[in-house]
């Protein structure tokens, strides 16, 4: 069945670019485009409600014309630009808690090695265990204003925890200058103190505290890597965004007030 039929039978569900307007509700059920690596993934998924997180989706079935099924998570979502309610301080540290659940259960699962992951947000150092890479406000679902599941494991790869830790900082920080934050977030986020709210809400130890800044400086080198792969494939979504939010020069921005504050943010981690 077509996207277009698929629209017929069930709720749009809005949110994210890389699969908009192919993600639909019915009932109990999202039905969605599957990913290349979607019977690992299934597997994985599987394995996390074994090993005690049953915060995520559960996958139901893959379909014969390339999509997949899974539980519905009801809850809410936020979408951009973000709302004051999704950027609050509770609601930072309930982020740290739910990433370090799904770490904790995400290490007792050996990774299927024969599974070509996607490397787009991928950790460039690899690992043993499976990061989501993508956990950003959209692939969160939240209840009574704490965050209650992720979703969307699109882009899991095997990497460090550490790296999940820094792409989920870039994300929830956000680790961005202030004129980039100013299209999505609200005013007056102190970037210093919620760095270290997310940390502490994790249970970062010290030593990966003062990783963290560079590794951060990695995560959004790859992030800007992604979308420029989805600009050179001739994606318009990627292409639009990319226009309307500054081009590269926002980009350039970006890294340059990152390692500018490296000493700062590390300083914030570790006081």
């Amino acid at each position: 069945m077509t996207a277009e039929g698929k629209a017929a039978e069930g709720e749009a569900l809005v949110g994210g670019m890389v699969n908009a307007g192919a993600v639909f509700r019915r009932g109990a059920l999202v039905d969605r485009p599957a990913p290349r690596t979607a019977r690992a993934l299934h597997a994985h998924l599987l394995a996390l409600k074994e090993h005690g997180f049953d915060a995520a989706p559960t996958p139901v079935r893959l379909t014969e014309d390339g999509r997949e099924q899974l539980t519905f998570i009801p809850g809410d979502v936020a979408l951009p630009p973000f709302p004051c309610w999704v950027m609050t301080e509770t609601v930072l540290r309930s982020v740290g808690s739910l990433l370090r659940r799904l770490h904790e259960a995400s290490a007792a699962i050996p990774v299927d090695t024969r599974v070509e992951w996607p490397r787009a947000l991928a950790d460039p150092a690899g690992g043993t265990m499976l990061c989501h890479n993508d956990v950003c406000p959209e692939n969160v679902v939240f209840r009574d204003g704490r965050a209650a599941a992720l979703i969307d494991f699109d882009l899991a790869a095997p990497g460090r925890p550490l790296w999940d830790v820094a792409m989920t900082a870039h994300y929830w920080v956000p680790m961005l200058d202030p004129g980039s934050a100013a299209a999505l977030y609200p005013a007056g986020l102190d970037a210093p103190t919620r760095l270290r709210i997310l940390a502490d809400s994790y249970g970062l130890p010290p030593q990966e505290r003062a990783e963290l800044p560079g590794v951060i400086e990695q995560a959004t080198a790859s992030c800007r890597a992604f979308v420029a792969g989805r600009v050179a494939d001739g994606d318009p979504i990627y292409t639009q965004a990319l226009s309307e939010r500054g081009g590269w020069e926002r980009w350039d921005r970006m890294q340059e007030w990152l390692m500018a504050h490296h000493e700062l943010f590390t300083a914030a981690l570790l006081d």
